[in-house]
């Protein structure tokens, strides 16, 4: 929820740098739930919305888009839940983790295929 938090007032930042108009400002916040939605005339966009999964559990899913200062859209889509932060759906000018070297592959196929004798 803190990353929520971050982003949030990141955003809230760069728009307020950027002398930026609120087209859109909508939220929805109740004990169980909440949805809210902004839209800034400078190509900034967030939706979030949760829900309470169990007592202490959130289910939040979201999205946000912005045009880099390159001028490529930017956009991503996430859900956050009791196993984390996870990205749904990414533009591809964001990081991503190099391929696992071949080698490595060839290791764990070996290690697979000759598991460890069993010790008497």
């Amino acid at each position: 929820m803190k990353f929520f938090i971050v982003l949030a007032c990141v955003l809230a930042v760069v728009a307020a740098n950027e002398e930026a108009n609120v087209l859109r400002n909508d939220a929805e916040v109740n004990v169980d739930n909440f949805k809210y939605a902004y839209e800034f005339d400078n190509s900034i966009k967030a939706e979030q919305e949760g829900k309470l999964a169990g007592e202490d559990t959130w289910v939040v899913k979201g999205q946000y888009s912005f045009t880099s200062p390159e001028g490529e859209q930017v956009s991503l889509q996430y859900t956050a839940d009791e196993n984390g932060y996870h990205v749904d759906a990414a533009n591809p000018l964001l990081p991503t983790p190099p391929p696992v070297p071949e080698h490595i592959l060839k290791a764990i196929e070996y290690i697979n295929a000759h598991p460890p004798k069993a010790l008497n």
